[in-house]
This record gives structure tokens, C-alpha cells and sequence, in this order.
């Protein structure tokens, strides 16, 4: 049967986050939870950095995650002598006209891969500042809206790889989830041999053909703002951002930002479960993949070997759960 238009948009969101999550799982096997968190990212308006090593799928998951939005894609190889405006354009002289004209960078699209991220320059990076925290750019002193939706996926190795750099902590802010893929499971992998190591059978990336569209994405975002918040659970909120600036583990903790990050993905994942409001579950849930790389351990810390996940763990630990039902 054709699905009509109407019938489309009365579609509720879990059944739309569920046709995203399986056309990705296509082709990204065995990553169930890390293919939920950036469909999750995706609808919350988010952007994700996916940290692994070369070779585990990162860049796989975001061409996966551009095809499956059916909307227009990006690619910003980020290399040590690439410029801002090769990410953001530029304005050229037109001879023809005798005026000026902007020339939109690859950051101009629904779904950015910006691969590599940490083997560009620091001024490179941050050209990505505003695109990222105000879906605009900036250049020449004219401002240039970005199309919604909007999603940065940016990828990195590991910084013990030589030629990189790593990314101010103002940017990583931006990111509303860091994600790690890490190696698939023995099945998995066995999986992805047999239907993409001949060559000939199985669904690569580049066949992966959309499950819904721009405007689709743009409801689902839309509907987060009917997901209830009770008050007691902003409060949980902000005493777990309190926690984390008083632990002694910390030199920075939570901003005012990653905690209406955590509000908004929350919202998602309680519409994607299909509830029509937020429970701690979902706070505990998101928590390591939202908030660990938004806070900075002391020196001490790092010498004792603790890290920013073990830190936000210990600090749900400590902080009382309310009673919301």
C-alpha cells in the first residue's frame, strides 16, 4: 500500500525513530545503542563527535545517518593546511556582475561529516563554532542561515595519534554527545563479512536509500517541546550540574548548556520510548555520552588514573533520584 502524505505525518515519533534506527542498522551491525544515541543527537538538534580508531565505522555511521535523512549531505576532509573558508565559503568578486558573491563552504547542508576533525589547525576548527551553536556563519560581516535540520557529525582518532589536535574545550561543548564505536562483537564482524567482504552481497552505504525525510526530522524536533519535565526532575538536573562543580575531581564542570542539552535529548529518548514524559531512567541513561566530555579533571585525577565517565558515574551515585510519576 502507498503511504500518502497525510498518512505520513500522522506517523507518531517512535515509529519514525524506529524506521531510523533500523535502515542505519543496515549496514552498522552490532552498535544498537551507539546508532539510538545519534538518532537521538540527530532529533534533539545535536551534533555528535565519534572518537575511535581508523577503521571502526565512524565514518560509516555518518554517511548512514546522512542517506537515512534522505536529505542534502556534506564532507569536510579536515586536513593541517585546510582553511575556514573551505568549511564556511567565501565571498568572490564577479566580474560579470561587479559585485561580490558568496560561495557557501560544505558546511552549507543537512548532515556535515566533518572527518578528521582533530588533524586541522585550532582556527580551522573553530571555524565551526557558530554553524554548530546558531545553524548561521558569518562572513564579511553577512550572516547566512543554515537549512534545517541541521547535524555536524564530526569524527577524530584518538589523540595518541600523531598529527593531531585536540579540541578546545569551547567546542567540545557544541557537541551534545561524544560517542565511541569501538570493535564489533565476533558475530558482528562475522556478519560484515559475509555481506561486504565478497563484494557482492549485502547493503553498502552508498545503496542505503532513505526512511524519512528533512521535514520529518523537523516534526520530531518539534515534538519534543510537548514532552514533560516535571520540576523535580529539573531539579535533579541542576544537582547533578552542582555536583559535578563541587567534586574535587574536577577543575570545570557542567555549564548552563549541557544541562538543557541533557533536558532536550531527554525529551527524546522518553517520545522514542513512547512516553509523553521524561523519567530519571532516561537522565542515567544519557548521562556518560552527554555530559562526560563536557567537564575537566584536575591533574590529580588524570595521575590516578580516573577518567570524566568513572566521575559522572560517581556523581549520579551521590546525588537522590526523585520520585516522578
Amino acid at each position: 500500500m502507498t503511504t500518502t502524505p497525510q498518512s505520513t505525518r500522522t506517523e507518531t515519533f517512535s515509529t519514525l525513530f524506529r524506521s531510523m534506527v533500523d535502515n542505519i542498522e543496515t549496514v552498522i551491525r552490532g552498535k544498537h545503542d551507539i546508532v539510538q544515541l545519534a538518532v537521538l543527537a540527530m532529533v534533539a538538534e545535536g551534533h555528535v563527535l565519534l572518537e575511535d580508531s581508523p577503521g571502526l565505522g565512524k565514518t560509516t555511521l555518518a554517511k548512514a545517518m546522512s542517506s537515512t535523512v534522505g536529505g542534502s549531505s556534506g564532507r569536510i576532509q579536515f586536513t593541517p593546511d585546510l582553511l575556514p573558508a573551505d568549511v564556511v565559503g567565501m565571498s568572490i568578486w564577479n566580474r560579470g556582475t561587479g559585485e561580490f558573491e558568496f560561495r557557501p563552504g560544505a558546511v552549507f547542508a543537512n548532515i556535515v561529516l566533518a572527518d578528521e576533525i582533530n588533524r586541522a589547525s585550532p582556527k580551522t576548527q573553530s571555524s565551526l563554532l557558530e554553524a554548530m551553536a546558531e545553524r548561521q556563519v558569518t562572513v564579511d560581516r553577512n550572516t547566512h542561515h543554515l537549512a534545517g535540520p541541521f547535524m555536524v557529525i564530526a569524527t577524530q582518532n584518538p589523540l595518541d595519534h600523531e598529527g593531531t589536535y585536540p579540541l578546545p574545550e569551547s567546542q567540545l561543548d557544541r557537541f551534545l554527545m561524544k560517542l565511541s564505536l569501538g570493535y564489533p562483537s565476533r558475530e558482528a564482524e562475522l556478519e560484515i563479512l559475509e555481506q561486504q567482504g565478497d563484494g557482492e552481497s549485502g547493503v553498502s552505504v552508498d545503496d542505503l536509500g532513505a526512511a524519512v525525510t528533512p521535514q520529518d526530522v523537523i516534526m520530531m524536533t518539534n515534538a519534543l517541546g510537548s514532552v514533560h519535565v516535571a520540576p523535580e526532575l529539573k531539579g535533579y538536573l541542576l544537582d547533578i550540574a552542582t555536583a559535578t562543580r563541587n567534586h574535587p575531581g574536577l577543575r570545570l564542570g557542567l555549564s548552563p548548556r549541557a544541562i538543557l542539552s541533557m533536558q532536550r535529548v531527554s525529551r527524546a529518548l522518553a517520545a522514542a520510548s513512547g512516553r509523553a514524559f521524561v523519567i530519571p531512567d532516561d537522565v542515567k541513561a544519557l548521562a556518560r555520552p552527554v555530559l562526560a566530555h563536557r567537564v575537566m579533571l584536575t591533574p590529580e585525577s588524570q595521575l590516578s588514573g580516573m577518567s570524566a565517565a568513572n566521575i559522572i558515574d560517581d556523581v549520579l551515585a551521590s546525588v537522590a533520584v526523585p520520585s516522578v510519576g
